[in-house]
């Protein structure tokens, strides 16, 4: 019996290992953190952390799926979008090196309304307080959210919370008031919602498509990195071009992986 020959992993998925993602990575991308998503819309949202230097692998970012009505057609297509989460709220807050800490959540009195039918209690709103350092100064900046403006419903039609909402009517609040106060204390944050925030709503542009698109990162091909790696170590260890200065040159045709980079600045080590 023949034994098929395993294909290796940088030729199942050439894109992946452009972008410096090993075997292990992307399993974990595609069964643990975004189980269910197609590949293109992981690699959208691999993208979009590798552009603003953040580990995918701690979910800063989550993939949406938006129905989106095109303009020239009319018809409605859904599909994933990259949208931030109250965790990336929180990174960029910490990068910022002027946040404080937050206080605890303040809920106003508990509500009961009577939604299709049913009972549900919930509270009437959520304050949350984030102190950031201004000069010599803290400073606070709080934001109040009501439930009943922030609520998903279970279906288009419903009054009822979704499963989510009903489970957790206080820790949804709580994130949807939190991501306002950091909204408002770190203005570059961006105002686009937090999945968080969108949890179970639908989404529909009445007009078109204006959800900005992250440019994908051009990686330099591996093909052509393997081709061209004898003749690179070769002009860097006669001295004509330093690794820093050949790396900068080639990153000017495609973005190197980091491995790759280090490669080059083993030949100028193994000459010195």
């Amino acid at each position: 019996m023949t034994t098929q020959p395993t294909i290796p992993f940088e030729q199942q998925y050439p894109a992946v290992a452009q972008r410096g993602i090993d075997q292990s990575t992307w399993g974990a991308l595609q069964n643990s953190v975004f189980p269910g998503a197609r590949d293109e819309s992981i690699l959208m949202a691999v993208d979009y952390c590798l552009s603003r230097h953040l580990d995918i692998l701690l979910k800063p970012v989550h993939l949406v799926p938006m129905s989106v009505k095109d303009a020239s057609s009319g018809n409605s297509t859904w599909r994933d979008v990259v949208m931030p989460g109250i965790g990336l709220y929180r990174i960029q807050a910490d990068r910022s090196g002027t946040y404080a800490g937050a206080d605890e959540p303040e809920f106003g009195p508990t509500l009961t309304a009577d939604l299709d039918g049913n009972q549900y209690t919930f509270p009437e709103w959520c304050k949350y307080t984030v102190h950031k350092l201004i000069g010599d100064r803290i400073v606070a900046f709080s934001a109040k959210e009501y439930w009943l403006e922030n609520y998903a419903t279970s279906g288009r039609n419903a009054q009822a919370p979704n499963a989510m909402w009903k489970k957790r009517p206080y820790a949804q609040l709580a994130k949807c008031a939190e991501a306002q106060a950091l909204r408002k204390a770190w203005p570059d944050i961006g105002q686009a919602p937090t999945a968080e925030e969108m949890e179970g709503k639908e989404f529909v542009p009445s007009e078109k498509d204006v959800t900005p698109q992250q440019p994908a990162i051009k990686h330099y091909p591996v093909d052509q990195f393997e081709l061209n790696y004898t003749k690179w170590s070769s002009v860097i260890q006669s001295g004509k071009k330093t690794a820093e200065q050949l790396i900068a040159m080639i990153e000017s045709k495609g973005v190197l992986t980091e491995p790759q980079k280090q490669a080059l600045i083993n030949c100028e080590a193994e000459e010195i």
